[in-house]
């Protein structure tokens, strides 16, 4: 028999090969629907049904005329207001700083705003607890002991509405920050120049050129920084009650406490996901609105401003504004760590290991937090990463049909805050015919959904980078779409697949909103457990926790910052 005669055997024979392709990619689309709609179904449901399953609107009625809803709702809206205008009072201009002047160690104040970006806002409240509590923080006690001030008299109180907002503002500010300095960078130094060359001073060249070119950026940093004071819970929690006032994510929670209100928790959650969802779109059109062109070629580099003898004024400047977010709190915390008591100055004589020895070796908890947070770190990462970057070619190649719903459904849970994910998988899986209530499998399948949108945004982008011409060589060769995807494609994402494991790692670690409302005695968290010893009052075992979340976390960014070709790590929201 002849080559000639044996070629239509052979393409028969791989005509007849089962090709698993479009089933798996097909399955990853479902688990995607599931993962995002079945929360959100459960969640609307619950909040139109009374405890019989009746349809009413009774919950709504009662959200909105009842002082006890009403008040948190006021609390919260005045809090993100406040917290969005901190920000950018600080952050516009540190950036503006570190952008356009020749501010010296601005690079370190880069690097310095990125640590206060990975400190968990849980974690920063504690410390804040251990730096301005009325009578036991070390701050009021060093100013009672410098003005002889009485025991009752104290300086800061951070359990109030002021030290609330101080706090988040903390750790928020960053995100306004890094967006108005990355509009800085990108204003060509030509349309500066143009406006100096017609007579224009350094001021109202800021005031008429650089000033309305970076406004969206600055607007849509206030979004998101009222985003974040908005759903955040964990300093809240921290700092709130003891206060004795409620924010929207602390009254959510507090509903699920004996006797549970499961109805009511859902339809206090739809307000918080449809403002959020509004936000967000507010932000987009922001963002999509901004910008400038250039004609006629490249443009210059931005034209520094010479600060002169105000230079190290600025930098003392910048490093009192870091001192809040990163300084004092890593110094609250390492002393309440190394102290016999967490609110007593540690001095050599003093220092101790007892705290390490006692939380790692005697506190029964902390096996199994750190084992469910591991596990749950390298499953959500490694889930997560894989479902990323199959939504990813799917929707970049445009392999199948409503590839548009599956880019909508795999950014939608940006939208959707942690505590609200958390109710609405807690309606879901506590139901037949999936109980998943008391199992890591409920965790997991929140940290996988909150991760999903930064995940698939970076690996779309990494993507699109590489060419369809590769895949199509390797298909004409014999291959399957999902082969080529396999030994083609992702192989060349190596570098963006490794940098998404690492960051979708980091926000497990440190996630808190959605695992407050999931866990149960077995299926604790190292947050969870941070937030239960608050409770309990065990400031220093916080602390040793604490400091070996932030080794984990820090670790794992100085690991991505030094894969090459990726640069500096590019942190959301949670």
């Amino acid at each position: 028999m002849t080559a000639t005669q044996t070629m239509p055997l052979r393409e028969g024979a791989v005509r007849r090969r089962f090709d698993a392709t479009q089933p798996i990619f097909y399955g990853f689309a479902a688990i995607l629907c599931v993962l995002i709609v079945l929360p959100v179904y459960w969640l609307f449901y619950y909040s139109v049904s009374d405890k019989s399953g009746h349809f009413t609107l009774g919950n709504f009625g009662r959200l909105f005329s009842d002082p006890t809803f009403i008040d948190p709702l006021i609390t919260t809206f005045i809090l993100s207001v406040s917290t969005g205008l901190i920000c950018c009072v600080v952050a516009a201009p540190m950036g503006w700083l570190v952008a356009r002047t020749d501010l010296p160690g601005s690079r370190l104040v880069r690097h310095l705003v990125t640590a206060s970006f990975v400190t968990p806002p849980f974690l920063g409240a504690i410390a804040w607890e251990l730096l301005a509590a009325p009578n036991s923080g070390l701050l009021n006690k060093f100013y009672r002991v410098v003005t002889g001030a009485p025991q009752d008299e104290h300086l800061f109180n951070i359990y109030s509405f002021p030290g609330l907002a101080f706090v988040i503002a903390c750790y928020t500010f960053p995100y306004v920050f890094v967006l108005v300095a990355n509009a800085l960078d990108r204003i060509p130094g030509d349309l500066e120049d143009a406006s100096s060359i017609l007579g224009g001073k350094t001021w109202a060249t800021a005031r008429r050129v650089t000033i309305p070119l970076v406004l969206p950026a600055l607007l849509a940093g206030a979004l998101v920084a009222f985003l974040q004071a908005m759903t955040l819970f964990g300093s809240p929690a921290i700092l709130a009650l003891p206060a004795g006032f409620h924010t929207m994510t602390t009254k959510i929670w507090s509903m699920f406490q004996y006797p549970p209100k499961p109805e009511l928790a859902a339809a206090a959650s739809l307000p918080l996901l449809v403002l959020t969802v509004i936000l967000l779109r507010a932000e987009h059109m922001i963002l999509g609105r901004r910008g400038y062109s250039v004609i006629g070629g490249k443009s210059g580099e931005p034209r520094l401003i010479k600060l002169g003898r105000w230079r190290w004024p600025a930098l003392g400047l910048c490093f009192v504004v870091l001192l809040n977010p990163i300084v004092l709190p890593y110094g609250a915390l390492l002393n309440a760590a190394l102290s016999p008591v967490a609110s007593q100055p540690v001095t050599f004589a003093t220092m101790t290991l007892y705290n390490i020895h006692w939380v790692f070796f005697e506190l029964s908890t902390t096996k199994i937090a750190v084992w469910n947070t591991i596990v749950l770190g390298f499953g959500t990462a490694t889930i997560g990463t894989v479902l990323a970057v199959v939504i990813a070619y799917l929707v970049t190649r445009r392999v199948m049909r409503g590839y548009r719903v599956l880019a909508f459904l795999a950014t939608a849970p940006v939208a959707i805050p942690g505590i609200v994910l958390g109710v609405g998988l807690f309606l879901t899986y506590t139901q037949p015919p999936f109980v998943l209530y008391g199992t890591l499998w409920i965790l997991l399948i929140a940290f996988v959904t909150l991760s999903l949108p930064s995940a698939y945004q970076q690996l779309q982008s990494a993507v699109r980078v590489v060419h369809p011409e590769l895949e199509d060589a390797s298909r004409i060769l014999g291959a399957t779409r999902l082969r080529a995807l396999w030994q083609v494609t992702a192989p060349l994402l190596r570098t963006s697949v490794i940098a998404t494991w690492c960051f979708i790692f980091v926000g497990t670690i440190r996630e808190l909103s959605a695992a407050i409302m999931l866990f149960t005695s077995e299926t604790k968290v190292i947050s969870v457990l941070i937030f239960d010893l608050n409770e309990s009052g065990d400031l220093a075992a916080i602390s040793v926790l604490g400091i070996m979340m932030l080794i984990i976390t820090f670790a794992v960014v100085i690991a991505i910052n030094r894969i090459p070709g990726f640069g500096s790590l590019r942190l959301r929201n949670s």
